[in-house]
């Protein structure tokens, strides 16, 4: 998410770089709403369609080589190096973070409980949410502009979201969103902290994430786990997420622990996410297994302990035979393992959470969830009222989603350099930048450092925004 720069290292131009064919789309299902211009169908009960495809699939990634790019950046800061357009999604990285809002439903059905250990069960499953639609998403979103803002509006979901690009050294997105009925305050920021190990890029989220429950005056906080891409060099591009993920209720003192397991060896452990739930005395109350790519369940930790050392038994002879399988078929190329069985049901688990499905012509539209492909979707009218800053509104962006990829390389190439010479004027004059929307504070919850909402924006007086487009 920092490989986009307005310091671009390398002699790499991507403008003069041949754009490959576009790939062929079903063209029954390259626009099932008839609508891409702006015009938004309207359902009998009033609320609004969104589009359900992208005007124009994605471009082929096969002629491109990002280690092409990267072997002449050893030892470079990954946030300076400028990556060619082909490798990119139409989606700015603010964006990205909107997409934590497609399973919103977890939060209202957190908001509903009246036991605190069912609420953290389904904040548990909205943490694990945020990252599923990452899965199979290697196109890297577009690097935010320094005072880039993104906005949207749900009435049909119940939540209205707005985020701001506060810094572009180090990258930092800060966002705030809140439900229509006032019932709870999701906000954080996010600063992408990323390591090139060779054969993969690594992406530590570093930033506090906080969601308030009005109703029952009670705030999570936790933070994303790290995001791995792999075979950068050769080989099939892959993700997995792993790390420890700690949701704590400051509240009530409860804790959740999550394990995102990396992959191993054997690809045994491929996706998975194990943990539990403890009260403020350290009693284990559940346990939570499955994959974020996937599927979430949950179980007393008696039945699964029994479960567990049932299987274990069970299946000693076979869990060696088939690593030896999987072992001869695993080569050198770092390639993901395939690994094809799902998430093992432990009778009396509970569902705390399942994976959307994705449209049918997801895979040729950059692996877009459904709640993604109406992300940049402009309507009729929206521009008269949105931010000037907003990403529906950058130029190279919206000409990479209408398919004119030469043309989206030279906007974007000119927006980096229009923030490089007013960085410079501003250097020059000695003018600081300021946040229009965020200001530095402390986190209430955790006394750590966090960028925190200062209101108004939805009053819509943007006289004072700057020109970044």
């Amino acid at each position: 998410t920092g490989f986009d720069s307005d310091n671009s290292s390398g002699d790499f131009s991507e403008a003069n770089h041949k754009v490959p064919e576009m790939l062929d789309l079903d063209p029954h299902q390259s626009n099932r709403t008839g609508k891409h211009n702006g015009e938004t169908e309207i359902q009998e009960n009033g609320i609004k369609r969104h589009r359900t495809s992208l005007p124009a699939p994605m471009f082929s990634r096969s002629d491109f080589s990002v280690w092409s790019i990267l072997k002449k950046c050893i030892g470079l800061e990954l946030s300076k190096i400028t990556m060619p357009i082909v490798f990119n999604e139409p989606l700015s990285f603010l964006q990205r973070i909107t997409e934590y809002m497609e399973h919103i439903y977890l939060i209202n059905k957190a908001c509903s409980h009246a036991d605190p250990l069912e609420r953290m069960q389904a904040v548990a499953a909205f943490a694990v949410s945020a990252v599923a639609s990452q899965w199979e998403r290697t196109g890297k979103p577009f690097n935010p502009l320094l005072g880039e803002t993104y906005e949207l509006t749900r009435e049909d979901l119940g939540f209205r979201f707005i985020s701001e690009q506060v810094s572009h050294h180090p990258p930092i997105s800060a966002f705030y969103s809140e439900g229509l009925n006032k019932d709870f305050v999701f906000h954080g920021s996010i600063y992408p902290k990323l390591k090139f190990w060779g054969k993969s890029i690594e992406a530590e989220p570093r930033g506090t994430i906080t969601l308030e429950l009005l109703k029952h005056n009670e705030a999570y906080t936790w933070t994303n786990p790290t995001c791995c891409v792999h075979n950068v060099i050769i080989g099939k591009l892959w993700l997995e997420q792993y790390g420890m993920v700690e949701i704590v209720n400051h509240s009530t003192g409860d804790k959740c622990v999550l394990n995102f397991k990396p992959c191993g060896l054997f690809g045994k452990e491929l996706h998975r996410v194990e943990g539990y739930i403890q009260d403020k005395h350290k009693k284990k109350l559940c346990v939570i297994y499955g994959k974020w790519t996937e599927c979430l369940w949950c179980t007393d930790p008696t039945t699964y302990e029994t479960y567990k050392k049932s299987e274990k038994r069970g299946s000693e002879q076979k869990k060696k035979s088939n690593e030896e399988d999987i072992k001869s078929e695993n080569d050198e190329a770092d390639e993901m393992p395939e690994v094809q069985d799902t998430v093992q049901f432990i009778p009396g688990s509970k569902l705390l959470w399942r994976i959307n499905c994705r449209p049918p012509n997801s895979s040729q539209m950059y692996n877009f969830t459904s709640f993604a492909v109406s992300l940049n979707e402009l309507e009729a009218g929206m521009e008269a009222i949105l931010a000037p800053t907003d990403c529906r509104l950058r130029p190279d962006i919206r000409n990479m989603e209408n398919g004119n990829m030469d043309v989206a390389s030279k906007e974007k190439e000119r927006l980096e350099e229009k923030q490089r010479a007013a960085r410079k004027e501003r250097a020059k004059d000695e003018v600081e930048w300021h946040t229009r929307w965020f200001h530095q504070g402390t986190n209430p919850y955790t006394g750590t450092p966090d960028w925190l909402y200062s209101g108004g924006y939805f009053d819509r007086d943007f006289s004072d925004c700057p020109d970044i487009y």
